[in-house]
């Protein structure tokens, strides 16, 4: 079950910030990263930051988190994160799934590192094409990818 979470809760946002650490922790292996920015995010960001936060629920448990961004024109998906206990169950699928179903714009925006390929190639599946990649400043190759979509 997917559900809007209320993130200006602060039990909420630790759940949140709990799934984000543990996922987070297993992309910085795949990417080699020692300094990996999204590990370093404090809780207060979840608590007050103005995107919104969809949860996917198994078992009563938040096993998923997705964060997205929307403006006038495009849907910014800020995260994408399964909790390791959950990979695998399709979980991250279905959240994309939601999103496209949710949110009516035409343009859909992800990044991820370059050397993530679970999330590389779940991305492609679902129609994102790879439009930029850039070296960042804490030695992580990072890729962005779009996808277009009619309503």
């Amino acid at each position: 079950m997917i559900e809007k979470l209320i993130n200006s809760n602060i039990d909420v946002a630790t759940t949140i910030r709990s799934v984000f650490q543990l996922s987070y922790a297993v992309e910085a292996k795949l990417l080699n990263a020692t300094n990996f920015p999204p590990l370093q995010r404090p809780l207060e960001d979840y608590k007050h930051c103005e995107t919104s936060f969809y949860g996917f629920f198994k078992n009563k448990e938040l096993a998923g988190v997705i964060e997205i961004h929307q403006d006038n024109d495009a849907t910014y998906i800020n995260s994408l994160v399964v909790s390791p206990k959950y990979f695998k169950l399709g979980i991250a699928s279905q959240l994309l799934e939601f999103v496209f179903n949710t949110f009516k714009t035409k343009q859909f925006f992800v990044e991820t590192g370059l050397q993530n390929e679970p999330a590389t190639q779940l991305y492609t599946k679902f129609g994102f094409k790879e439009i930029k990649q850039w070296d960042t400043d804490h030695g992580v190759r990072k890729v962005k990818f779009e996808c277009t979509r009619e309503f």
